[in-house]
């Protein structure tokens, strides 16, 4: 059975103890069932050439500091598997490493996706080499994992602008909102061109997409759209004026 691609927006690694993006995502994956495996591309990993996670066990890695105890302690004991490493490391060039784990890119959405940490997972990371159109390439050779059962998944926001968030809450910033949907109204008309264009999708892109570490993994879910494939949204909102939550599933 055919897996979808998700992109999530992960927002603030506290959103991994619940609330209302957390209860979407368990929904999510309730709909979606359990597949062989899952491929994530996380923002929070970014190395010098193609690398892929391939030990059995990866560890749950605290990349931020500044959160509660609760937060640094928290575990996501989820498998890894070599056997689906060595078949991205086939299809795309990526080198298998055990010097990396799952970081809260990931286990901060997956531990409500798939809360029984009971589906195999693998991160692939942003190799820094590549421009967009690169990262686009490599994406399209992962598509064919989605009919061997794996989901195809990425970890980011739409518009991520630490700068400009309002700590108190409070409405979307123009730019954000009609970055966002600019976003939204390319995926849906399957412009994937655009996307990787992003900095012309809408004005004052730069504000939304500062550095590009949080957009790069939805172009690896834009990039695997299939011609019947639907497009839906979650987490659709945008909080502290510059931090987008909206999450796209396809298929």
């Amino acid at each position: 059975m055919s897996q979808p691609a998700v992109f999530f927006g992960h927002g603030s690694p506290i959103n991994a103890l619940g609330g209302p993006h957390a209860d979407a995502w368990g929904r999510l994956g309730r709909e979606i069932g359990k597949p062989k495996g899952v491929v994530m591309i996380s923002a929070h990993w970014e190395t010098e050439g193609l690398r892929v996670t391939a030990q059995a066990d990866p560890e749950t890695i605290h990349d931020f500091r500044g959160f509660p105890a609760e937060l640094h302690a928290y575990r996501y004991p989820a498998p890894g598997s070599p056997a689906l490493a060595e078949r991205v490391a086939a299809l795309t060039g990526a080198t298998p490493v055990k010097e990396w784990g799952l970081d809260h890119g990931t286990w901060s959405v997956l531990a409500h996706v798939w809360p029984e940490a009971d589906v195999p997972v693998v991160q692939l990371s942003l190799d820094r080499g590549l421009d967009a159109a690169g990262h686009v390439e490599t994406a399209r050779r992962l598509t064919v994992l989605r009919d061997e059962g794996v989901a195809i998944a990425g970890s980011g926001d739409f518009v991520h602008n630490l700068r400009t968030w309002k700590r108190d809450g409070g409405d979307a910033y123009p730019w954000a909102a009609s970055f966002n949907e600019a976003v939204k109204a390319a995926l849906l008309r399957d412009d994937v061109e655009a996307l990787t264009n992003w900095i012309d999708l809408a004005e004052e892109a730069q504000l939304s997409v500062p550095t590009d570490e949080h957009f790069l993994p939805l172009l690896y879910v834009a990039a695997q759209r299939r011609r019947d494939d639907a497009v839906e949204f979650f987490n659709d909102v945008i909080e502290g004026g510059s931090i987008s939550m909206t999450g796209v599933r396809i298929g």
